[in-house]
């Protein structure tokens, strides 16, 4: 359809053309988008959606605009490649809402990034009720993140971190000389610190539990540092006679006490594996100056409708917003200093009328479960993004192009109309939408529809159509068509019995307050419930931690996700237990969307595995086997076959004075990784880089009659990955592809059954085809005597289920109960769960 051809080109709204659209995946597009209109980009994963929204239109509007910002202050915006594209017109200033994870300090929370907290700080030092005689504090002074504000003693933090004797040594059976004291560092350096104990003196043969008080502190927490010469490798009784006869020493030592040591490296040290082990020996405790709270006293003691401002951040926004209603309307009671004095009762009215105005659109967009002090880490991407959507909603932009990244993901069916109201401002308020999106509920709702496709990877990249929704039916190629009219269901099923029960008791974490819930075994449950019911908490992090700590493997490294720091949430202990079933599990498998590695060295065939077996077989050669060659010649990790100038990264970097660095091939191997050696080695005519570079469904057909790589393959192949290229680096995958690909990898070995299976919004970034393609790999883990476990807000994967435990009835404090369990019919029947109307609707 041509722009003019169409009504809302008829009614004077403009167009942004885009002409010749050739970023990644998309082959020379040309498509013209509406303004002052729902754009919905759609298309199954992989198809480039993304790339056009936001690789190519929002890269290109940041372009622009940075080009008027000075070159100096360019470097510090995180800059978008310059996206490939010959032309594009009409295009307005953008604002990107992606998926994103939180930033990783718990000092960013709920109320910075919605700016809430910046207007209770204003209300507090303009409207508190101050202590007699206390003067006036300015609004920094109610911020921990300032100088002003923070709490002396813990910098704001709210907690200190100590080296204590128990952190510092586990095990007081050992001997020092049996390395009692962990905390100090291994190798040469811990001997060292050993043998100038011998030489003072200590006895370092006795367990650490029987020697005297005395010398246990001042080994552990004293801050002298001694240099004493050193007898390395002699016995104490040697050392006395050589010191006696003042021998020649190996060396002279400086004896360091072992807290000094681990907070020195822990704030010095560059090294971040360092920093990890030593912060393994800190303990943290509420801090005990300001009890948790990470402000100064004086601070604190201004308080506001009863409540201290730290007291107020901790309340559901729910609650918040029901207490500052009446402040609102002007309504304060007679014995605070807003009645007292006239100027002040101005001030509080129009602080909580903007208050509560703000809060309205985040309770809408179903957040009010959120408190203000909750930190950002803690989000989830979804969570994350509507509050951001959430503060544009109330920025008043006008004539900007919002981008937005699936912004369904994580909200259940009953959220999605309040983010289909928060959309509808910002396009009343003269703004257009962007929107990437799988939820065919928000695809309804459009006003025009780009589908991209009609596969992913190389077999996408093209503009199947482009127009108003109800032209999309005619276009036979699109699979969002089929399930947008043509109401695609499952096909109808047997559903299976559980072979037994896992039973879990007195589960109280985050809003769960002694809960008893049971999960069938044998069979695919999934969790359902509104968004901030509670099923994260009860699925992805109690049941996970029982199950773990029942199988003794030790607590999930969450912590290893993050840079090691002391700005993190402190680790919340679960309480509960399990009272039966561990018999029927014998190990837990969670699968979730966290990177598959954090540097482009990881790739999906080294994740995977395939990677060795094809290494194997160019060793295999005649030619390799000639020049003696093994498969670690063929690894870009070793120095033997890599290429020396980029050391197998395949590219370098270029400084850019005042830009960006960017990265160019390398050129010398021109971006294949590998030595000039390394790459004379073919197999079946391709080198070890020619394979790095087939996608999925290439490599495939490549490799047809070695099992042992085409199984790996046709397990990629069919949880819909078959566009990833193998060497297609880690930080380039989306979540809901690092999710896939470890589900395929373990769906290579899932033959032996008794496996506990935990996912966590597995549809994620999955269009229905994806969506039913994932499905049915999980069917064959439960089919291989497996148990699938999943919390999911998607009605068709709900459906299709053995079994839904349905957690509510509403978010924060309104959720934490189990609302019906059991098979899905069940479930759509109850008249108490939110989510039963979505899933009878479904059912029908």
């Amino acid at each position: 359809m041509k722009a003019s051809d169409n009504p809302l080109a008829r009614s004077n709204h403009g167009f942004v053309r885009v002409r010749g659209a050739r970023e990644h995946n998309l082959k020379n597009v040309n498509v013209d988008l509406p303004r002052d209109a729902l754009v919905v980009f759609t298309g199954v994963s992989g198809s480039g959606k993304s790339s056009l929204a936001f690789g190519t239109l929002y890269a290109e509007a940041q372009r622009r605009y940075l080009e008027s910002v000075s070159p100096y202050a360019r470097r510090l915006f995180h800059q978008m490649p310059v996206p490939e594209v010959d032309e594009i017109d009409g295009l307005p200033p953008a604002v990107a809402l992606q998926q994103q994870r939180g930033t990783p300090t718990a000092r960013s929370s709920v109320g910075s990034v919605s700016t809430l907290s910046n207007s209770l700080r204003m209300l507090y030092s303009r409207a508190g009720d101050y202590p007699p005689g206390q003067p006036l504090l300015y609004a920094e002074s109610f911020s921990p993140n300032t100088a002003e504000g923070a709490c002396p003693q813990c910098s704001g933090l709210g907690r200190v971190y100590e080296a204590t004797e128990q952190s510092m040594v586990p095990d007081d059976s050992l001997t020092i000389r049996e390395r009692a004291v962990a905390a100090w560092p291994p190798a040469w350096h811990g001997q060292n610190l050993r043998d100038i104990l011998v030489t003072m003196g200590y006895d370092v043969d006795t367990p650490w539990r029987e020697l005297p008080k005395k010398d246990r502190d001042w080994i552990l927490f004293t801050d002298e540092t001694p240099t004493v010469p050193v007898y390395a490798g002699l016995t104490p009784d040697e050392t006395k006679r050589a010191l006696k006869r003042k021998e020649t020493p190996s060396y002279q030592g400086t004896f360091s006490g072992a807290r000094r040591y681990v907070l020195q490296t822990f704030a010095n040290t560059e090294s971040a594996a360092m920093k990890k082990r030593v912060a393994r020996y800190m303990v943290s405790t509420e801090c005990p100056l300001c009890r948790g709270r990470r402000l100064r006293r004086e601070a604190l003691s201004v308080t506001f409708a009863g409540l201290d401002i730290t007291e107020m951040s901790r309340l559901p926004l729910e609650r918040l917003a029901q207490l500052m209603k009446p402040f609102a309307r002007g309504e304060v009671p007679p014995d605070t200093a807003a009645a007292r004095h006239p100027e002040q009762l101005i001030v509080t009215r129009r602080i909580a009328a903007d208050l509560c105005a703000r809060l309205g659109v985040l309770l809408d967009l179903g957040l009010g479960y959120l408190a203000l002090e909750r930190s950002t880490p803690t989000l989830s991407p979804g969570e994350l993004q509507r509050l951001r959507l959430a503060t544009q909603v109330r920025s008043s932009l006008f004539g900007v192009v919002y981008v937005l990244d699936e912004p369904s993901a994580g909200l259940h069916p009953a959220d999605t109309e309040a983010l289909l109201a928060a959309l509808a401002q910002l396009k009343a308020a003269g703004n257009s939408l962007f929107v990437v999106e799988h939820a065919l509920d928000v695809i309804r709702r459009a006003d025009w529809i780009v589908d991209v496709g009609p596969q992913a990877g190389e077999g996408g990249g093209q503009i199947l159509y482009s127009g108003p929704p109800d032209g999309l039916k005619k276009v036979d190629g699109s699979h969002t068509r089929r399930y947008l009219f043509d109401d695609v269901r499952p096909e109808p099923r047997t559903l299976r019995e559980p072979s037994g029960w896992l039973k879990l008791e007195g589960v109280t974490r985050n809003n769960l307050h002694e809960l008893k819930v049971e999960f069938p075994l044998g069979v695919m449950s999934c969790v359902t419930g509104v968004s901030g019911s509670g099923k994260s908490s009860l699925v992805s992090q109690v049941l996970v931690d029982l199950v773990t700590a029942a199988l003794g493997q030790g607590a999930p490294d969450e912590e290893a996700e993050q840079e090691p720091g002391l700005e993190q949430e402190p680790r919340i202990a679960t309480e509960g237990r399990i009272a039966a079933g561990m018999e029927g599990i014998k190990r837990l498998v969670r699968v979730d969307q966290k990177p598959i590695g954090r540097t482009p060295r990881s790739n999906l065939a080294t994740y995977t595995g395939l990677f060795d077996q094809v290494r194997k077989l160019f060793a295999a050669t005649p030619a390799a086997k000639k020049r003696r060659y093994d498969a670690g010649r063929f690894s870009f990790n070793v120095a033997k076959g890599r290429c020396e100038h980029c050391a197998g990264e395949g590219f370098v970097m270029v400084e850019l004075l005042f830009l960006p660095s960017v990265y160019a091939p390398c050129p010398t191997c021109k971006g294949a990784r590998y030595n000039a050696d390394t790459l004379k080695i073919t197999y079946k005519e391709k080198n070890i880089a020619d394979v790095l570079h087939m996608t999925v469904d290439e490599a495939h057909a490549f490799f047809k009659d070695q099992e042992a790589v085409a199984r790996p393959l046709q397990v990629l192949r069919e949880v819909g990955l078959g566009y990833l290229r193998l060497g297609q680096s880690a930080t380039e995958l989306s979540g809901g592809e690092a999710q896939r690909i470890k589900l395929a990898t373990e769906l290579q070995r899932a033959t032996r059954g008794g496996a506990l299976y935990v996912l966590d919004e597995p549809t994620t970034g999955l269009h229905p085809l994806d969506t039913d393609r994932l499905v049915a790999q999980l069917n064959r883990l439960v089919d291989a005597g497996n148990t699938v476990i999943m919390v999911e807000h998607t009605m068709r994967v709900a459906a299709a289920c053995d079994w839904v435990i349905d957690i509510g009835p509403g978010a924060g404090e309104a959720g934490g109960t189990v609302v019906a369990s059991g098979p899905p019919a069940r479930i759509a029947a109850s008249r108490r769960s939110r989510t039963a109307p979505y899933l009878a609707e479904y059912l029908r």
